[in-house]
């Protein structure tokens, strides 16, 4: 790309040492370079900013979802950190505003009450599919490979959204993904009848301007925990992205 849009947020680091960096992204930058974006890229701004070709991500978030990411800056360690992902060893929570409405019944994969008969919490489990050159994951019967339980966070506001072109009753959801299937939180939270609120892939693809930075979807990583795999501490990490 010689074109290439600035992306005008910060990414802020919150955390270093000589073996990791830990980021807090903004919505709209993507953790590695794909497509049109390589500069402004999550990977890219911190191998410019410590001159540091060796970092790497442990994993990843979606462009459009913001929160705690960690990288890792001594070559040695990769493998500790990104099997630590890889086996589901870390604790994420995230948090999002979706419809506050009743939910829908999925057309594949279940629904378990966790305390029955309330709603939620919920556990909520299917097989999610991404393919090659379609913008959307979709579900499909077949084993179980996504898991997330969800529960009630906070109630919000009535939000008016120009871009989402309507006006919606909003409340904030927590979310913990058991698995990291592409588009996992978007998939589940859509397929209950409560699709993220500006979400440009769920239900229906709405297309998007590249340099269009208005309207973010409203998911957040939002805190991320586990047991360093090198040194055995307890890490704790709290994005301070607003939804």
């Amino acid at each position: 790309m010689t074109d290439e849009p600035h992306i005008p947020f910060d990414l802020d680091v919150i955390y270093e040492d000589a073996g990791i960096i830990v980021v807090d992204k903004p919505h709209f930058l993507a953790t590695t370079p794909r497509g049109m974006w390589y500069r402004q890229t999550a990977l890219m701004r911190l191998r410019e900013a410590y001159g540091d070709d060796a970092i790497v991500p442990a994993h990843r978030l979606d462009r459009m979802t913001a929160g705690i990411v960690v990288f890792v800056r001594e070559p040695s360690l990769r493998g500790a950190y990104q099997m630590l992902f890889q086996e589901h060893r870390a604790l994420k929570t995230y948090e999002c505003l979706a419809p506050c409405a009743p939910i829908a019944r999925p057309r594949y994969g279940t629904i378990e009450r966790l305390e029955a008969p309330r709603v939620f919490p919920l556990r909520r489990r299917s097989r999610i599919v991404k393919e090659r050159g379609r913008l959307q994951a979709f579900e499909e019967p077949g084993a179980v490979n996504a898991q997330t339980v969800i529960t009630l966070g906070g109630r919000d506001a009535a939000h008016v959204c120009a871009a989402c072109a309507h006006d919606a009753a909003l409340r904030r959801y927590v979310l913990y993904p058991e698995t990291g299937k592409t588009h996992q939180l978007r998939v589940h939270m859509n397929a209950i009848g409560l699709p993220i609120h500006c979400d440009d892939f769920y239900p229906r693809v709405r297309p998007r301007d590249y340099d269009d930075f208005g309207a973010p979807l409203a998911l957040v990583a939002r805190q991320l925990a586990f047991d360093d795999p090198v040194t055995g501490e307890r890490r704790e990490f709290v994005s301070r992205m607003p939804l």
